[in-house]
């Protein structure tokens, strides 16, 4: 068994769309329409074929009260792997990304969290050698 699909819930899937692909470096995958909210998904340029990520629309009641009880807390909704969590953080503050968490050494892994403009906190992490 392998992991095919994840989930993001954004409040606006063309402002998702745009902050994955131009701000964090994703590539679009598929962007099919539905009558509405569409079908729209993202995958890492390292790896065209693996994971992808739907950039899901959050109009589900439960969905925005979910993810401002997640932000208020500070919990970061999806975790995402970088090489160099520093360099990263660097590239990404300097293209506007607002950081809630600068990168922290965690024992195992380094950690930075920072807010994808669509409603979610995420986070970057380095695996430590």
């Amino acid at each position: 068994m392998k992991i095919h699909l994840s989930s993001v819930m954004v409040d606006d899937q063309d402002k998702a769309l745009s902050f994955y692909t131009e701000v964090l470096g994703f590539v679009k995958k598929h962007d099919i329409p539905m009558g509405g909210p569409r079908w729209l998904t993202v995958v890492s340029p390292e790896n065209p074929d693996g994971t992808e990520l739907v950039l899901e629309p959050d109009g589900h009641p439960a969905a925005k009260p979910f993810k401002e009880a997640l932000v208020k807390d500070g919990i970061p909704f999806t975790t995402f792997l970088v090489e160099d969590v520093q360099a990263e953080y660097e590239r990404l503050r300097d293209l506007g990304v607002e950081f809630t968490q600068q990168p922290a050494d965690m024992g195992t892994v380094i950690t930075a969290v920072f807010d994808d403009t669509c409603g979610n906190l995420l986070q970057m992490h380095q695996m430590k050698s």
